[in-house]
């Protein structure tokens, strides 16, 4: 194997997600006669941890029993909406092959629940088949922009921060790769390039990417 890692969040840079998230909010806060506006959705809800969303949208403190029985309801209801349509990112399955070939180790780091990393799994298979370590809210105590994910994730896969890359879509999730101490790429499905802290390179999909791109990145 390479003393390369490769760390992917999974809204919005598995597969993009995140207009089914928003419809699945939509539909959840309504039934709480809640109506966000898109402004709200795009800086409250993109990257945030369920505990958070929740808070800022009822407006008090969501924790405990009514934190998860608020979540699996919501979430419940996003994975009725996307399991028929799930796909991966354009290019990211062709990436992934070309990165194993060349022994690069490569884990998933998502703030989403358990439920929803194994159902991505179940209609991406060859994720399930590839990846060394695949983390979510249930692994870590702290959430993005908090790297606890993903130095977790590196020292799974045995490989130290520096020479890992991270894709990345949300402002807080690139803010916990960059603190992390590790190279981020910012996937631009949630936010354009001008709306994310500095990366080391903007990605729209993975149809251009290869191993030769992420070497160049910790050369």
């Amino acid at each position: 194997m390479t003393d390369i890692a490769v760390i992917f969040d999974m809204d919005g840079v598995i597969a993009d997600t995140n207009p089914t998230h928003n419809i699945a909010w939509r539909k959840f806060l309504d039934q709480y006669a809640i109506v966000p506006t898109e402004e709200e959705l795009q800086n409250h809800m993109y990257g945030k941890h369920n505990s958070y969303i929740l808070s800022y949208f009822f407006k008090k403190n969501v924790e405990g029993a009514e934190l998860t029985r608020l979540q699996f309801e919501k979430e419940a209801l996003f994975r009725e909406l996307y399991t028929s349509i799930a796909e991966p990112i354009s290019g990211l399955l062709p990436f992934l092959k070309d990165l194993k070939q060349n022994n690069v180790k490569t884990g998933i780091a998502t703030s989403a629940p358990f439920e929803n990393l194994d159902m991505m799994v179940e209609r991406i298979p060859l994720l399930g088949q590839i990846m060394e370590s695949m983390l979510s809210e249930r692994d870590v105590t702290q959430h993005k922009p908090n790297p606890e994910v993903y130095l977790k994730s590196a020292e799974r896969l045995g490989i130290s921060p520096d020479r890992c890359v991270v894709f990345e879509d949300s402002v807080s999730g690139v803010k916990a790769g960059l603190a992390a101490g590790m190279k981020v790429v910012g996937v631009t499905t949630s936010h354009g390039p001008n709306e994310l802290p500095p990366c080391s390179a903007y990605i729209a999909n993975y149809d251009s990417l290869n191993f030769d791109f992420v070497k160049q990145l910790l050369s």
